[in-house]
């Protein structure tokens, strides 16, 4: 495995290649990143795993300067995955001046749920993952990122993304990788003490209540049901931005026909102490 630091270093280890498949991550890796980089070892001529700290979808009170760094531990672990190439660059290499230049998302998808609780995220988001798609499938005929489904409307904004600028980057989904009692595997449960990781597990399984209430009434009150499972969280000493049930295809609310027939998914964010976690289930 190599790892390289500069864009001119990325291309020239890229050179022979002709499909790379691709996983953009922030680091501080977990088995939900290993399961995608398993899953991109099938899809391309050479793995690709980039290491990133994304300031512009940090807002100015959120996590950036303690965000966990830990390339070395990761290396190791991608290394042991059988990864081809690490790209962990500065953050001056990748924004060498002000980015003045920004992809500005759909804001029917984008100033939702987390973008409505966190204005300009995917701003950030889009903005960095079309720099990496550049950086990394440049001059060949196609590639293929792989993100996981746990970052549920981030997958769509950069799905969407991809269509409507008709890149050459097909975008494959793993599914979200979970801990024995069902815990969300992410980057930022290492923040929660041992008695926060024992009720983190609370986030999910309140989705999954929300998700059976819907499907148990045959005329779902939504906005009631979706209070109700916010009062029950807040109850336990949780923080609740939002635990809301939407159509699969497009994030947006049912109407009342569709909490009977259409694909629904329950998602939700909740801060639990100096935690915001997030998660997403089908229903």
């Amino acid at each position: 495995m190599k790892i390289v630091h500069t864009l001119a270093d990325l291309r020239l280890a890229l050179a022979a290649s002709q499909h790379p498949a691709f996983v953009p991550t922030m680091g501080n890796l977990h088995a939900g990143h290993l399961d995608l980089v398993t899953r991109a070892k099938t899809l391309g001529d050479c793995t690709v795993v980039s290491i990133f700290v994304n300031r512009m979808q940090f807002a100015p009170h959120e996590d950036f300067d303690s965000y966990p760094r830990t390339l070395k531990a990761d290396a190791e672990q991608l290394r042991a995955q059988g990864c081809d190439l690490v790209f962990a660059p500065s953050e001056r290499e990748l924004y060498p001046q002000p980015q003045t230049f920004k992809v500005l998302p759909d804001p029917a998808l984008a100033d939702i749920l987390e973008g409505h609780f966190r204005p300009g995220f995917f701003t950030g988001v889009c903005t960095v993952v079309m720099k990496l798609f550049q950086a990394v499938f440049a001059g060949k005929a196609q590639g293929t990122a792989v993100f996981g489904q746990k970052d549920r409307q981030q997958l769509m904004v950069v799905r969407r993304m991809v269509e409507q600028f008709a890149l050459p980057t097909c975008i494959v989904t793993g599914p979200t990788q979970r801990a024995a009692d069902g815990l969300a595997l992410s980057s930022r449960n290492v923040y929660l003490s041992a008695a926060e990781r024992a009720e983190a597990v609370q986030l999910s399984l309140a989705l999954k209540a929300l998700g059976q209430a819907v499907r148990a009434s045959g005329t779902p009150d939504l906005p009631a049901l979706e209070q109700q499972a916010m009062q029950a969280l807040s109850a336990r000493g949780w923080k609740p931005d939002y635990l809301t049930v939407r159509r699969q295809s497009d994030l947006l609310l049912p109407t009342p026909a569709e909490l009977a027939t259409s694909a629904l998914t329950a998602l939700g964010a909740a801060r639990l102490g100096s935690t915001r976690l997030i998660d997403n289930l089908d229903i």
